[in-house]
């Protein structure tokens, strides 16, 4: 392995975040080429706790776009400050001295997400989750950024980021991103942790935890992950239930304290009678 990338992973390792290869070896490429990097996956594989630990790594602020159906320009790049250019257009206009240019300035400029990206030093992190539930035409709002790491604002100019961000886009895939998107990006895949890296994952987050419990949790929680379920357990449900048993100061799986804390890695009725009519001893004998 190159010693950048697995100094890489002590580092993120060292920010609560269990790397492996792979995922380690394309996010040193994304830092090193100053590409955007696009994580698809399942929800709750850790793709946004990776922005939270880069931005950890190397010590700068996280931007978060948090994309949703119906994101516009006004809520991901800038907006102006309405209500401050209306009470100083009236204030100049009293005086008689009304500049219609000067209402669209800095002074009156708010910084959304995409925008502060550019302009904040040191360059910070830039987040932009779950970008499959925004709609298209945001994409096609992205791609000047992700390409040259600028924005144009007709009043005001291009502001072009000197050292741009580092930017991390996650899809948990719940429709296609277009291929002018993905080509701007590195990619990878990121899926559940085999079972090891679950146990290890665990053990990095509950140090208190006795590591035979660390792996009878992650044998438990990739079993509930082959049934099907309207919400499977991701990490942080993973995590939560660990912290419980530890709480409990539960030392071994069995019927009754399953049944107890089930809550903390399903969070629908649904997958709560589905995993008791199929018997919670599934979930811990072999």
């Amino acid at each position: 392995m190159n010693e950048q990338v697995r100094r890489l992973q002590k580092e993120l390792r060292r920010a609560h975040y269990v790397a492996e290869e792979g995922l380690a070896t394309v996010l040193h490429l994304a830092q090193r080429l100053a590409r955007p990097l696009l994580l698809e996956g399942p929800a709750g594989v850790g793709k946004t706790a990776l922005a939270k630990a880069l931005a950890a790594v190397r010590s700068v602020n996280l931007v978060r776009l948090q994309c949703y159906e119906g994101l516009d320009a006004s809520q991901a790049l800038y907006d102006w400050d309405y209500p401050k250019q209306l009470l100083t257009a009236r204030t100049a206009f009293a005086d008689g001295a009304v500049n219609q240019a000067a209402l669209y300035s800095e002074p009156f400029l708010i910084e959304r997400p995409l925008l502060r990206a550019l302009r904040e030093r040191p360059a910070p992190v830039l987040l932009i989750d779950e970008v499959d539930r925004a709609d298209e035409e945001f994409e096609a709002l992205l791609l000047e950024f992700l390409s040259e790491f600028q924005l144009t604002i007709p009043e005001l100019g291009t502001f072009r980021a000197d050292e741009p961000p580092m930017v991390l886009l996650t899809s948990n895939r719940t429709r296609d991103l277009s291929d002018a998107l993905r080509r701007r990006c590195l990619y990878i895949w990121v899926d559940y942790p085999s079972l090891e890296q679950e146990a290890d994952i665990v053990s990095l987050h509950v140090p208190r935890i006795a590591p035979d419990l660390a792996k009878q949790i992650a044998r438990a929680v990739r079993r509930l992950r082959k049934l099907s379920l309207l919400k499977p357990p991701g990490l942080a449900e993973t995590i939560d239930f660990a912290q419980a048993l530890t709480e409990l100061e539960v030392h071994e799986l069995d019927e009754g304290v399953i049944r107890l804390t089930l809550g903390c890695l399903l969070k629908t009725q649904e997958d709560l009678e589905l995993v008791r009519e199929r018997g919670l001893d599934v979930l811990w004998n072999a």
